[in-house]
């Protein structure tokens, strides 16, 4: 039922009438579609289980465009970004209203989901706020950077749960908690795959989310880890465009401190308590989906 969740999305876009906007949609890479695998688990395939999908896709795709400007990013999923091809202005806009149009559709779906789900923006765009503060200066908050994890990116996999499960009557609070773990093992995985992975599996720069001055969790435990002098070199390269010798010296540093073992690890019980609680409810294809989570390349 993913295609009918498609099918409405372009619905949206077409109601707009703007042929600008819907070729600027079509340069939006889809990904995986996560949120909506959830929404259309735990709560079938209603006409507001749809509706319910596609304005929270629509959601994350706004948020990734104002991302990618904000980020400087010029490439979303191997291909060009909206800011790097059409520029920063048109992708701001152009996310704004698909804000607007997803907002505008919550109203005719439940009160209650648009709660959720509005307050869920809310918190993305904390998050944002938050990453853009943590990113000016080398930092080793643990709780400011899971804070921000939440907000930025597990809010909105949160709120698609509960969303889901209040639509159709189950228990919200336990769907709930497996979004929320699922959105932050998500990222987690995320980061590490920023650094362990190339190029090309990424579809943008391998280690650029140091570069961009984004210190995630491998980099806040790699900096426990290090002697004084190590340190003062990793704190160097902060915000820097990497060298291939310098980019070697993290990873081989985050190799001999079993650093990805350990993110991973705090990665896998956020999921393990996921899977604990979904196959509690019967519910195995969450679970399924949580597995595949903690076991994907990118």
């Amino acid at each position: 039922m993913i295609s009918a969740v498609e099918r409405k999305i372009e619905q949206y876009i077409a109601e707009l009438d703007d042929s600008h906007v819907k070729s600027l949609y079509s340069k939006i890479p889809h990904g995986k579609r996560l949120r909506t695998k959830l929404i259309l688990k735990i709560a079938g395939s209603s006409l507001k289980v749809i509706k319910t999908a596609a304005t929270v896709e629509m959601i994350h795709a706004a948020s990734l465009l104002h991302d990618d400007v904000i980020d400087e990013a010029y490439q979303r999923r191997g291909k060009a970004s909206v800011n790097a091809s059409d520029g920063n202005k048109t992708a701001i806009m152009m996310g704004d209203i698909l804000y607007s149009k997803a907002f505008f559709e919550l109203n005719s779906i439940s009160p209650e989901v648009a709660r959720v789900i509005s307050n869920a923006v809310v918190q993305l765009s904390l998050g944002e706020l938050a990453d853009v503060e943590l990113s000016k200066k080398f930092h080793t908050n643990r709780d400011a950077y899971l804070k921000m994890l939440y907000q930025k990116t597990a809010s909105l996999m949160e709120a698609s749960a509960e969303s889901a499960a209040i639509l159709v009557g189950k228990n919200r609070q336990a769907y709930k908690k497996y979004g929320r773990n699922l959105g932050l093992a998500f990222q987690m995985i995320d980061d590490i795959l920023d650094i362990t992975q190339d190029s090309t599996t990424l579809g943008k720069p391998a280690l650029h989310d140091f570069e961009e001055g984004k210190v995630t969790l491998p980099y806040i435990y790699l900096f426990e880890s290090l002697d004084e002098k190590e340190r003062r070199f990793l704190l160097s390269l902060h915000r820097k465009n990497l060298t291939q010798k310098e980019a070697e010296w993290i990873k081989s540093a985050m190799k001999k401190h079993k650093i990805i073992e350990k993110a991973y690890s705090e990665a896998k019980e956020l999921v393990d308590e996921a899977i604990e609680l979904m196959e509690s409810l019967g519910e195995r294809d969450l679970s399924n989906i949580a597995k595949a989570m903690i076991e994907r390349a990118f």
